[in-house]
Parts: structure tokens; sequence; C-alpha cells
């Protein structure tokens, strides 16, 4: 049994996203004895790429399971026409106004969803968008909450769970949610800083990378899947951040883990480097050590990095101080496969180097 994994690049210059497309099963099979997924669809130009990779690599145009991660634009925009272009079996995506009355509320009366802050509106109308035409066009949705998964157990949802996803909708909706005008300020701020941070050195000893980085509730939510291939494991990490990446630790350990079992592994929101932190990284991928090679990892990245923020240096490095050498997409497609026949025009890539010179993080 094998399977194949195509980070497709999403965006131009200094804009990346999400658009992955996985087969699994005899892959010099029947297509009946394969299952055939699409995990995020990147902004409204990526659909067709997507669509046309699947049948030409793929060999169809039936996919098995479509998963939004999550709701944000770089990941969901061409589900859409992923959905009106090939059979689409099954959507699994979140349904916040299943989980939340304020988001029930919102959802059934444009006046509440005036009320929403930005955040909490783009998730809902996004969310309310995709599943209307999976409804109308007869397909399946289901919740993508731990447990989840193909039949076969080969694919699974590890996070997040529903009592999860409930919290991080109250963070999200609730009374000290920051207002449209605060996150606006902030964003800005953030384009400030990140214009005049400097490079500071780091060597491979000297790890400059903190645990104290956060993301938002929306990154968090973010669907984390495990695919399980006569024993090579594979984590999609969406843009999950260090506290939902603990729980997917935890739920890894109370399967038997053993931290660096991973032979593939996402780094998380385009290498972030408020994503990850050195503590869940040595739980996920093995501690820091000379020469060696635990698995590799792939980073959805766009063209240009101008601020070192997708990836940024520093967490390259630390992917790669446990055994994890990190190739970006940064305009072509990647291509990971295990058990699979060869295919033309795709060769060896070519991982990020070790950065000697990386993000100042000001010592805040």
């Amino acid at each position: 049994m094998g399977y194949e994994i195509d980070f497709l690049p999403v965006g131009e210059e200094s804009k990346g996203g999400d658009a992955i497309a996985l087969r699994f099963g005899n892959l010099r099979g029947v297509r009946e004895e394969q299952t055939v997924m699409v995990v995020d669809g990147g902004y409204t130009d990526c659909g067709d790429a997507l669509v046309e990779h699947i049948e030409k690599h793929y060999d169809t145009d039936r996919i098995d399971s479509v998963v939004s991660t999550h709701t944000d634009q770089d990941h969901i925009c061409d589900l859409k026409t992923v959905q009106e272009k090939t059979q689409v079996g099954q959507l699994l995506m979140h349904l916040p106004w299943e989980h939340s009355a304020t988001m029930e509320r919102a959802r059934t009366s444009t006046y509440w969803r005036g009320q929403l802050n930005d955040p909490a509106r783009r998730m809902l109308e996004a969310a309310m968008e995709l599943e209307a035409l999976a409804r109308g066009r007869g397909v399946e949705v289901v919740e993508p909450f731990v447990g989840i998964g193909s039949k076969d157990g080969i694919f699974t949802v590890l996070g997040p769970s529903e009592t999860y996803y409930e919290q991080l909708l109250t963070d999200l909706v609730g009374p000290t949610a920051k207002s449209a005008a605060q996150l606006n300020f902030e964003a800005m701020m953030r384009k400030i800083l990140e214009a005049a941070r400097k490079l500071v050195p780091e060597t491979w000893l000297d790890e400059t990378l903190r645990d104290d980085g956060t993301t938002t509730p929306t990154n968090n939510a973010s669907v984390v899947s495990l695919l399980d291939v006569d024993g090579v494991k594979v984590l999609l990490t969406g843009d999950a951040g260090i506290l939902a990446l603990t729980h997917i630790a935890d739920a890894l350990e109370d399967r038997g883990f053993t931290a660096g079992d991973l032979g593939f592994i996402q780094v998380p929101h385009h290498g972030s480097r408020n994503n990850v932190g050195p503590t869940v990284l040595d739980r996920l991928l093995g501690p820091a050590a000379n020469d060696i090679t635990r698995g590799l990892a792939y980073v959805s990245a766009p063209r240009k990095n101008p601020d070192n923020r997708h990836p940024a240096k520093k967490v390259t490095n630390a992917f790669l101080r446990r055994g994890y050498p990190v190739h970006a997409t940064q305009g072509a497609s990647l291509l990971h496969r295990h058990d699979a026949p060869d295919r033309s025009g795709y060769g060896p890539a070519t991982p990020l180097p070790f950065h000697h010179m990386v993000e100042d993080d000001g010592g805040a």
C-alpha cells in the first residue's frame, strides 16, 4: 500500500496558502483500490489547478473526501471550484453555528451577523457558503473532530476535539474578543516591526525559537490529521498553533506514538514562528541532534519572503535540528510519495539550508 501527497503552489510574490492533493491505497491498481482527498484549496485561482492536477496525475475526477481545515481565505476559497468541477463524496468542515449560540443567531439574522467582529463574521460567512454549495450538490457534510476518518483507519482526524473547538469559538466571539480596529492596528504594527526587524546570529547549538508564540482562534481551530500507511506516519497541520499542537502531541502519545515517529510533517502556518516552539517540536519530532534524519517536512510558502515570516528561518532551522529538513513550495509543486509509481517530470527537491542569521524577536 502506498501514498502520494502533492503540495501545490498557492499565491504570487509574498502571498501564500495551502492546496494539497493526496491519494493512498494500491496506487498501481484501479481507482476503486484508492482513496483520493483534497486538503484545503488555496485562493480563488487554485481550484482549477487542483482539479487538473488530480485528473492528470491521479487519473480521476472523483474525490472521496475534501477537508477544509479552517476558513481563512488562503485555505478555503477555491474549494468551491473543486466541488463544482469534480465529483466529491464527502466534505469535512466545521459548522460553527452548531457549537455557538452567537454564531447560530448570526447565521439566521443579518443584523446579528453585522454585530460580529470581523474574524468571526468571516469564519461564519465562509462556512455558510461552502456548506450551502455542498448541500446543494448532494455532498455529505461531516464535522472533522477527533476520531473522524476513513473507514480503513488510514486517515484520522487528531484535532480539534469538539470541546476545544467550542472553547475557541467562545474566545472568538466573546466579550473580550478584539475589535476590528484593534486587529487592524495590531496588523499594522506587526508590518512595521517586521519591516524594521533585523537578522541575528544563530548556531546549531543556540536555538532562538521560543515557546511563547500565539496565533488566532481561527488558526487553532485547524483540522490536524494523520495518515498512517504501512507504518509511515504523515501529519498534516493546517495553521494550528502551539496550544492546538500540544493537544495533538497528547493524542499521538495516547496512541503509543514516540517523538520522531513521523515520516513526514507539514510545517504549520507556512512556517510562522508564532505557531511552533521547541517544547512541542521536541514532543512531535524528537530532540535536536547532530547528523540525524528522522523524516522530512514540507511548507507551503510564497515565492518571496521579504519579512522572513513564511517560512521563518528560525523555524526551518528548528525542524532541521530535529532531523526534518524542510522543503518549500515557493512557486513549485512538491511531491512526497511512498510505494508509488514514478512520475514523469518530478525529481528530488532541495531542502532549505541551515540559516546562520535568523529573525530577531527583540526579546519580546
